[in-house]
C-alpha cells in the first residue's frame, strides 16, 4: 500500500506540473517587460539584462530571492502613504507567477507567444531626447577616506537655457554613491578652484566653493531620471558651467569612474522656473542636534514653516527626496497647512541606503504662507542594525558615509492657480507592457486565494487553512529562497471544504519560504517567514 502512494504521487506531480505551468514565453517575459526591463537591459543599470530568455533563465535564482524579499523592483515608500507618478510596483500575482516558473525549472516556452522585446538606447540613456550631454573623463579614486570631488562642464550656452529632463550616467556604480548638479556662472572661481587641485577635478565638502553654484538636481543609487511637467524646467544660466560634485566613498581607493555623464533635454515654449533645494535639513532646522550615541537609538524632528509667498497664493511642490546614510533606519514626511489639513509627503519605513530617489507626486501639492513642513526620521546606532558601521562609535552629522544626514530636498515653484489639477502620470492601474497579458494570471490570483497561514510569522508550528474545491488529492511543500524542498507530504483523497492542517518547522532555520500546495486543479503559494 505504501508502495502504491508513493508511485501515486508521483503521478500526481507529473499531473500538477501539466495542469498548470509557467513560461518565460507566455508568462514571465510580460512580467520582465513590464516590471523590470527600464533598469534591467544591456547597458542599463541593472547588474544583467531581462530582455531576452537566455539571462533570465541564468539568472532566475536571483531573481526568485529579490522577488521574495521584495527587494525587487526597488520601491521603498510605503504604498499606503502616499502614491506617486510612474511607481514601480509588482502585484501579488506577478510575483507569484515568477517563483512558481523558477520552480518549475523556468522553461521557456514557445517564442513565437513572446511579447515583441522593448528596446532601449545603446547609450544606456532613458531620456524622451538628449540635447546637451557631457561627462567628467575617467577618474582614478587615490583617496583613503570619503572624496567630495567637483568636475566641471562648460555648458557652451550662449543664452539662458531652461531644462526639462536630467539624467546621469554613473560610470562606476560600484565607487559613485551620490552625484549632486549645479550651475554656475562665476567661472573665474571655478576654474581657480580647478586649477588649485592637481588631480582630475577638486575636492570640496559642504558645496562647491563658490557661492554663485545653484542646486539644478541630483542622483544617488535608484534614482530615475529628473522630468518636470510640460512647462516647467530648471533654468541654467548662459555661459553657465555644470559642477558634478560626486562622492567617492572611502574604500573606493583605487577604482576608476570611467565617465560619468550627464544628459540634458531642453524645454520648449514659455516655461516655469523650478527650484530645488533642502528646506529639512540637519543643519539649520533639526531637534535635537544629529548626535547618535554609541550602541543606542535615536529619534529626530525637523520644521520649517513656509514664508509669504506673495504675490504667488502659493508653492507648488513636485517632489520630493529625503537623504539619510547608514544609520538611518526610517523617514516620514508631512505638511500641515493653515487650519490643520495634514498633508502626507514620504514615509520610508525601512531606509536602504542603496535605493534612494526622488519622488514625484501624481498630481502637485500646494504649500500656502504658513504651512508647517516637518520630517520625524528614527537611527539605529546597535549591532541590530546590521548596516551600521561601528556601534561603538559616536555619529554625528558629516558628510562621510561613516556620518549621518537628515536632508529633505523638495523641488517647487512659485504657485499658479490650477496647479495641483495638474496630472503628471495618468496611469491608476497596473498596466503592462504593450497590453501583454500573463496566461492563467486569473487563475492564479484565484487559486492564492484559497490558502491562508497562521500565525504568519510564527516560530515553531504553524496551520495551514486551505478550501479545497472538491474531493482530491493534496501535496504539501514549503521551499527555501534558493527552491530547494526542505518540507513536503502527500495526502490522499481529501474531502472538499476546508482542510487544516498543523505543520511543526522547528527543525527548519529562520527565514523566509514560500509554501506550496496542489492538487489537480493546480498550485497555490503563500510566503512564510519563520523567525525566533
Amino acid at each position: 500500500m505504501k508502495k502504491f502512494l508513493l508511485i501515486a504521487a508521483g503521478v500526481f506531480s507529473i499531473q500538477m506540473a501539466t495542469a498548470q505551468s509557467y513560461t518565460w514565453a507566455e508568462n514571465t517575459a510580460c512580467i520582465f517587460y513590464t516590471n523590470c526591463t527600464k533598469c534591467h537591459f544591456p547597458g542599463g543599470p541593472g547588474p544583467f539584462s531581462l530582455i531576452d530568455y537566455a539571462n533570465a533563465f541564468t539568472a532566475r535564482f536571483t531573481i526568485r530571492q529579490a522577488i521574495l524579499d521584495d527587494y525587487m523592483p526597488p520601491w521603498p515608500p510605503n504604498e499606503d502613504y502616499q502614491t506617486y507618478a510612474h511607481e514601480r510596483l509588482i502585484t501579488q500575482a506577478e510575483k507569484d507567477i515568477i517563483v512558481a516558473w523558477v520552480d518549475q525549472g523556468a522553461p521557456q516556452g514557445n517564442l513565437a507567444n513572446a511579447p515583441t522585446p522593448p528596446s532601449y538606447s545603446a547609450t544606456g540613456s532613458q531620456l524622451s531626447q538628449i540635447d546637451f550631454s557631457g561627462g567628467v573623463g575617467n577618474f582614478t579614486n587615490v583617496s583613503t577616506t570619503d572624496d567630495y570631488r567637483c568636475f566641471l562642464i562648460p555648458t557652451g550656452f550662449t543664452s539662458d537655457q531652461y531644462i526639462s529632463e536630467i539624467e546621469i550616467i554613473p560610470g562606476n556604480r560600484s565607487m559613485v554613491h551620490l552625484v549632486l548638479i549645479y550651475a554656475d556662472t562665476d567661472t573665474n572661481t571655478l576654474l581657480s578652484l580647478d586649477a588649485g587641485d592637481p588631480a582630475m577635478g577638486y575636492q570640496s565638502f559642504g558645496g562647491t566653493g563658490s557661492s554663485g553654484s545653484k542646486l539644478i538636481s541630483g542622483w544617488v543609487p535608484g534614482s530615475a531620471p529628473a522630468v518636470f511637467p510640460a512647462g516647467m524646467g530648471v533654468m541654467v544660466e548662459a555661459g553657465s558651467y555644470l559642477v558634478l560634485q560626486i562622492h567617492y566613498p572611502q574604500g573606493t581607493d583605487g577604482e576608476t569612474d570611467s565617465n560619468t555623464v550627464i544628459n540634458l533635454k531642453y524645454a520648449g515654449g514659455i516655461v516655469r522656473e523650478v527650484f530645488m533645494q533642502p528646506i529639512l535639513n540637519h543643519v539649520t532646522n533639526i531637534t535635537p542636534a544629529l548626535i547618535i550615541a554609541p550602541n543606542s537609538t535615536a529619534n529626530f524632528t525637523e520644521s520649517y514653516t513656509i514664508p509669504s509667498t506673495a504675490p504667488f497664493p502659493y508653492i507648488t511642490v513636485l517632489s520630493v527626496a529625503p537623504h539619510m546614510h547608514l544609520v538611518g533606519r526610517s523617514i516620514k514626511a508631512y505638511a500641515i497647512r493653515p487650519g490643520n489639513d495634514t498633508v502626507p509627503l514620504i514615509d520610508i519605513p525601512s531606509w536602504d541606503f542603496m535605493w534612494q530617489g526622488g519622488y514625484s507626486f501624481r498630481q502637485p501639492i500646494t504649500f500656502p504662507t504658513g504651512t508647517v513642513v516637518r520630517a520625524e526620521a528614527f537611527y539605529d546606532n546597535t549591532s541590530a542594525n546590521p548596516l551600521a558601521p561601528n556601534p561603538n562609535n559616536w555619529v554625528t552629522a558629516g558628510e562621510a558615509t561613516t556620518d549621518e544626514m537628515m536632508i529633505v530636498y523638495f523641488s517647487y515653484l512659485y504657485g499658479f492657480p490650477g496647479d495641483a489639477n495638474i496630472i503628471v502620470d495618468t496611469v491608476t492601474t497596473h498596466p503592462t507592457y504593450n497590453g501583454c497579458q500573463f496566461v492563467g494570471i486569473e487563475e492564479l490570483i484565484d487559486a492564492n486565494a484559497l490558502l491562508q497561514l497562521y500565525p504568519n510569522p510564527t516560530g515553531y508550528d504553524f496551520y495551514i487553512k486551505y478550501e479545497q474545491p472538491e474531493k482530491s488529492d493534496l501535496s504539501v511543500k514549503i521551499i527555501d529562497l534558493t527552491g530547494r524542498v526542505v518540507f513536503q507530504m502527500y495526502q490522499a483523497d481529501i474531502e472538499a471544504g476546508s482542510f487544516v492542517k498543523n505543520i511543526q518547522v522547528d527543525d527548519i532555520p529562520p527565514g523566509t519560504y514560500v509554501v506550496q500546495i496542489a492538487n489537480q486543479r493546480g498550485v497555490s503559494n503563500k510566503t512564510l517567514v519563520i523567525v525566533r
